[in-house]
């Protein structure tokens, strides 16, 4: 929305060889209330001028000595990008006004002045013009968010080693081999982790099978959770949405969120157990209910703590958090998911 107010402040230069006019024309605008005009003499200062100030009009008048606006508009051309040039001329010809159009003005004046005509082609040009920037601006800021949108698009690929900056369907096997195996090494030795912590409880497994379908789902459950705070936190950092000091709230947020979805989730899976464990008339159903319960609750706390730190701490090192943050949250998740549930039917399930 152009303001009255930003059509009175907006920079003004007028162009002309005869010092009477320059001063006329000043006159004119400061009359209406236009606040920052500019004047010059000089035909061949007008580019280094807009260079410098970007005006968003020029009143330019066409036959000078030495280099006509005709020959200055073809300079402006060079440093307005999108040939939108922000002129008006002055003329006292007729034959020079479709012409002067042709090449790039925007309106004219003609001499003698009137008051009234200038003053409303003046603030009809300041009008388009304003609004002509106000789109750009609008239209650049959507390009970016595009172009932002795109990279999180792209993240799943780098998630798993898979940069797009770096491979494409044309890129040769053994190239692609290179960037994505050294990834799949690191998630098999992380992988490692939440093996050891089922070999260390295989007991409790043997003892209590029933508690081998739950694995998978406890695993699933709390990495779903986890990956829904990674995607939140990955697109406030690329999208310039987590400014600093807002980390802890992150956390915070995260952790409840884990523990209210974790509970409602647990009561489901803890009834599921619960139904299974009577089915196959075992004398700790409910306690086992309580595991399931305790332990869906917990990993999903800790999932969505970690997928909301990990990649924070990656950017803090410096690292890229949208290229290994998955491989650490995966890892977390299982061994977290297991370690509570064949831990607590360890210590409660006797």
């Amino acid at each position: 929305m152009i303001r009255a107010a930003d059509i009175l402040s907006a920079q003004i230069l007028v162009v002309d060889d005869q010092q009477a006019n320059v001063a006329l024309l000043e006159q004119m605008l400061r009359g209406a209330g236009y606040t920052s005009v500019m004047s010059t003499m000089d035909a061949h200062a007008v580019l280094d001028l807009h260079r410098t100030h970007r005006y968003d009009l020029i009143l330019l008048d066409l036959q000078m000595p030495g280099m006509d606006g005709f020959q200055v508009m073809e300079d402006l051309k060079t440093i307005e990008a999108d040939a939108y040039l922000p002129v008006i001329v002055i003329t006292a010809q007729p034959s020079h006004k479709l012409r002067a159009l042709q090449a790039g003005a925007r309106d004219f004046v003609t001499k003698p002045f009137d008051l009234a005509e200038v003053l409303m082609r003046v603030h009809n040009m300041l009008e388009v013009r304003l609004l002509h920037l106000e789109t750009k601006h609008l239209y650049d800021a959507l390009v970016a968010e595009h172009k932002l949108s795109l990279q999180l698009a792209a993240q799943p690929g780098a998630m798993v080693g898979v940069v797009e900056e770096e491979e494409g369907l044309a890129t040769p096997w053994f190239r692609s081999l290179r960037l994505r195996h050294p990834w799949l090494q690191l998630n098999l030795l992380t992988g490692f982790g939440a093996g050891a912590v089922v070999f260390l409880l295989q007991g409790t497994i043997d003892r209590l099978l029933i508690l081998a379908m739950f694995l998978p789902i406890l695993a699933g459950q709390s990495t779903n959770t986890g990956c829904q705070t990674l995607a939140i936190t990955l697109r406030g950092i690329f999208l310039g949405e987590l400014p600093p000091g807002r980390a802890r709230a992150l956390v915070l947020k995260e952790a409840l969120l884990g523990l209210v979805n974790g509970a409602l989730v647990g009561l489901v899976a803890a009834l599921v157990m619960y139904i299974i464990a009577i089915a196959q008339h075992r004398p700790a159903a409910h306690m086992l209910g309580v595991v399931v319960f305790l332990a869906m609750t917990g990993s999903c706390i800790v999932s969505g703590i970690c997928g909301a730190v990990v990649p924070l701490v990656l950017k803090k090192l410096g690292a890229d958090p949208a290229t290994a943050s998955s491989i650490f949250l995966t890892t977390v998740s299982d061994t977290v998911s297991m370690g509570m549930l064949l831990g607590l039917a360890t210590v409660l399930v006797k």
